[in-house]
């Protein structure tokens, strides 16, 4: 069976078209509007526009409300109005503006204690004083701990300046003992992230290690009259500043770091 032809098409039509066609089918008793599921059928639609085309049928039927209530029957003796007096206007009243409170004066209580004053900072100097000798000291033994490990003069530009010369024995103390107080400072600072203080933390306890059995082979080798380190001591020694140039290098790229 051949769905039904509006105006000699089988092709979908406007929901103005279909609309007639939609009011005059026949519906089981009991049922006002056909379903959507009927109109897609019937006239071979799409959802939505079924559901457009029942929106429309039931918007027709829909009777808008309207008020049937007569109005009622004027009075045939109406009472007159008598407007009452207006009340007399107020006299105006002068507002005085207020003054401002007085300042309250702060009172102490007997029982509040006086804050401390704020500490003054220890004096530096001690330590300048007490760091005078152990760096002749330190420097001299390093020095002379070089020199029996095969450090000395050099002449570190040839062709370029041949009468400087520099004792490479002084990098020993310069490079150990000041990394081991630059490590100490940045441990006890504790404005560093946690894994710079604790590089910084063992970096300084091995620097400071390390110079103490300096100086001590050092002294050893002084009084047993030794002219030539060991090759242990010395290889030891030849190690240093490679060491002291990566601690430096590592405990200044973790200072820098906070992730």
């Amino acid at each position: 069976m051949t769905a039904p032809t509006i105006n000699g098409t089988r092709y979908p039509q406007p929901i103005e078209t279909l609309l007639p066609a939609a009011r005059d089918l026949d519906l089981p008793e009991g049922q006002t509007f056909p379903s959507r599921n009927r109109l897609m059928r019937e006239f071979r639609i799409g959802a939505p526009k079924a559901d457009d085309l029942l929106a429309r049928l039931k918007a027709e039927h829909a009777e808008p409300a309207t008020d049937t209530a007569e109005p009622p029957a004027p009075d045939p003796n109406p009472v007159p109005v008598v407007p009452e007096p207006a009340p007399p206007a107020a006299e105006p009243v002068e507002i005085t503006p207020a003054e401002p409170p007085a300042e309250a004066t702060p009172v102490g209580h007997p029982d509040t204690p006086t804050p401390p004053e704020p500490a003054r900072p220890a004096a530096v100097w001690p330590v300048v004083l007490l760091a005078l000798p152990a760096f002749v000291a330190i420097w001299s033994g390093w020095v002379g701990l070089g020199g029996l490990t095969g450090f000395g003069v050099v002449h570190p530009l040839p062709g370029i300046w041949d009468s400087f010369s520099i004792n490479s024995a002084i990098t020993l103390p310069i490079g150990v003992e000041t990394y081991g107080a630059y490590a100490l400072y940045v441990w006890l600072s504790g404005r560093v992230p946690d894994r710079a203080r604790r590089f910084a933390k063992w970096s300084a306890i091995a620097s400071l290690l390390v110079g103490a059995l300096g100086q001590i082979a050092y002294h050893l080798l002084e009084a047993a009259g030794v002219t030539s380190a060991p090759w242990w001591i010395t290889t030891a020694v030849a190690c240093l500043p490679v060491a002291v140039l990566g601690m430096g290098a590592a405990l200044a790229h973790l200072v820098r770091t906070h992730d």
